[in-house]
């Protein structure tokens, strides 16, 4: 920060330097001497005095001009330097291990035992069973029934009015008369009969017989494999690449600045000035830098596990089987029928017979004549009757019968079996087994780091100093040697 103050402020110094020089000359009444070209303040001593002519009188003056002076500029520069650090890198080393464990196996065992049983036995039992029977039979029943008897009636009345008269007529009418008749009837019945018969049956016995049968067992081994696995790994690769980086400095350059049409207090133009400028010069540098690239390899790395593995084996082993032969047996059994018989009874049957009877009816007729007399009224009046009917009835008579039934006795038996029992047994193996643990290894890589570092250079400097120069005088007409001295020098 200091030098770029340094660098910066000293343009500024120069041009203040100028501008209190050239008014500490006026005020002294110094005369400034400017070449031709324009492209310094002041001349040196030696041109100034060939301008000027040997016969003219001199004095010494206090001129500014530029001086290069060489000074010491702290520059700071960067520098690669190697460095190297460690990391810690975590791999998978495998390892095998060996391991035990307990399983259970289900071994087949025979066993015999005794099994209770229970056989049905076919036995024949007579046994008496008593039943009823509806027997029909025929009764005669007196019977009350009212009948309507018309009775006839006389009756005094005195009216003026038609007179009926009455008129007897013979007219015949039907009436159904009850006949009693004896009748002899035939019916069935069913009589009820037992018969004994006989059938074939079959009978499955069981029994039992050992038969060898064989099995196939797995049996369980550890077989050792060889195997690759696929491991990455980190590998640090190292290259250039070019770089563009962008710098530049600064660099002071003196421009002349015009006095554009100005004159001094005694009417003489000014001259020029020339002023330092601080301009930024930049440049493109390529540079190489080193890069650190990691790069994943693949690596093939062999290794052993343990894989369990079956194989067959054929076993054989005896067995019980229950087996069933048939057996044909005899039995007798009662079979209940009935077989129908015809018989006869005797039954009273009432009919009703019609029979055609004559009466005489009396008609009333009536005639106009207005009289007085008894009139005959017929009524209706019931009567009670009895007649008898023969009703058909049942008794109830209870009877007795025999019969056979078939009665299924239980019978309880025993037999030895023979059955095969998975009995579970342990077992241990010992098998392998591969582990990875995490190693951690240390590595180390290099790398470069750029380390500032200060260093001093000289640097050229122009400075715009006071120099004494000799300069013609006036040679008393007020007036200087304007054909040698500079046009702007002054009295």
């Amino acid at each position: 920060m200091k030098q770029r103050l340094t660098f910066g402020f000293l343009p500024w110094v120069a041009a203040a330097a100028i501008c209190t020089g050239s008014g500490f000359a006026r005020s002294q009444d110094a005369v400034t001497v400017v070449p031709d070209d324009g492209s310094v303040l002041v001349g040196n001593a030696a041109e100034i005095a060939d301008a000027v002519d040997a016969d003219a009188c001199t004095r010494t003056v206090q001129c500014y001009r530029w001086i290069t002076e060489m000074r010491d500029v702290n520059v700071t520069e960067w520098s690669k330097e190697p460095r190297e650090r460690s990391y810690t890198v975590t791999k998978r080393v495998p390892r095998t291990e060996e391991r035990s464990r307990d399983y259970t196996v289900m071994v087949p065992e025979t066993r015999t035992k005794t099994v209770d049983y229970t056989v049905m036995n076919s036995v024949l039992e007579k046994r008496t069973a008593d039943y009823t029977v509806r027997v029909p039979y025929t009764e005669s029943i007196e019977k009350p029934y009212t009948v309507n008897v018309p009775v006839k009636e006389q009756k005094a009345t005195s009216w003026t009015v038609k007179v009926p008269y009455t008129e007897c007529v013979d007219k015949s009418y039907t009436v159904m008369v009850p006949v009693k008749e004896e009748r002899t009837s035939t019916y069935k019945v069913n009589v009820p009969y037992t018969e004994e018969r006989t059938a074939t049956y079959s009978v499955k016995v069981p029994y039992t017989e050992s038969i060898e049968r064989s099995y196939k067992v797995s049996v369980p081994y550890t077989e050792q494999l060889t195997g690759n696995r696929t491991v990455v790994k980190r590998v640090p690769v190292k290259s250039t690449k070019s770089v563009t980086v962008r710098g530049g400095h600064w660099e002071t350059k003196v421009k002349e600045i015009s006095a554009n049409g100005k004159y001094d207090a005694n009417g003489n133009p000014c001259c020029p000035k020339v002023v330092c400028c601080r301009c930024w010069v930049p440049t493109c540098e390529t540079r190489d830098v080193e890069t650190t690239t990691w790069t994943c390899e693949t690596e093939q790395v062999p290794y052993t596990y343990c894989v369990k593995k079956y194989r067959d084996e054929d076993r054989t082993r005896t067995e019980c089987v229950k087996k069933f032969r048939c057996e044909e047996r005899t039995r007798s059994y009662t079979v209940q029928k009935s077989r129908c018989e015809e018989r006869t009874r005797n039954s009273c049957v009432t009919k009703m017979v019609p029979e055609t009877r004559t009466k005489q009816v009396k008609v009333q007729k009536c005639r106009e004549e207005v009289r007085t007399g008894n009139t005959c009224i017929t009524k209706m009046v019931p009567e009670a009757r009895t007649r008898t009917i023969c009703v058909k009835k049942y008794r109830t008579e209870t009877r007795t019968r025999e019969y056979t039934v078939n009665v299924r006795v239980p019978e309880k038996k025993s037999r030895e079996v023979c059955s095969t029992v998975m009995v579970p047994q342990q077992k241990s193996c010992t098998y392998k087994v591969t582990v990875c643990d995490n190693v951690s290894e240390t590595k180390s890589e290099s790398y470069s780091v750029c380390v500032p570092h200060t260093i001093t250079k000289q640097v050229p400097v122009k400075v715009c100093r006071k120099v004494a120069v000799e300069v013609p005088a006036d040679n008393g007409s007020g007036c200087c040697n304007r054909g040698n001295a500079s046009p702007d020098c002054k009295n």
